[in-house]
């Protein structure tokens, strides 16, 4: 059985000690506009190359492809930049099981409005797939994200649960 099938085995993250959540949230005040400052650089020498780049790219679909991955990979790379640090809110509510709770309802109940919204002509579809970060579960665990979920009509999805949580919108698979 995989893990994902069995959403009991996934447990809350024991609590991290307050000094070290403030010392993370005292360097991400100053580190995260550092990295919000270089993620815009990127982007816009991307923008410049791109617009270059777009004479080329009528001609060649590989390049365009290439283009649009290196874009991405790096993007993320300068997001990792900031995986470490702490908000207020989680400095303030660490250990709080009803915060978690509470903020795990709002994720997941936002999704579902999304989610069950009726397909409009012309419209973006809504969304049928999400995930569910880390962040948002650390005080009660992916199992309380399954719950709240398969409650609203998600169903999981294989997923590593030490980073997010996968669900599929399960109204999507019948036919309108």
């Amino acid at each position: 059985m995989d893990v994902y099938e069995d959403p009991l085995t996934w447990t809350a993250r024991p609590a991290r000690p307050q000094w070290q959540l403030a010392l993370r949230f005292a360097g991400s005040v100053v580190w995260f506009p550092v990295v919000c400052v270089l993620w815009a650089a990127v982007f816009a020498v991307f923008l410049v190359v791109g617009m270059f780049a777009e004479v080329v790219t009528t001609f060649s679909k590989t390049l365009e492809r290439g283009y649009l991955d290196a874009l991405g990979w790096t993007m993320d790379r300068v997001g990792w930049l900031a995986s470490w640090c702490v908000s207020w809110p989680e400095l303030r509510h660490e250990g709080d099981v009803e915060y978690y709770k509470a903020r795990v309802e709002k994720v997941v109940g936002k999704w579902t409005a999304r989610a069950s919204k009726p397909i409009e002509p012309k419209k973006p579809r809504p969304p049928v797939k999400c995930a569910i970060p880390l962040r948002h579960y650390r005080g009660v665990g992916g199992w309380y994200v399954a719950e709240v979920a398969l409650a609203q009509g998600w169903e999981l999805r294989p997923t590593d649960e030490n980073k997010e949580v996968r669900l599929w919108w399960a109204a999507a698979s019948r036919v309108d």
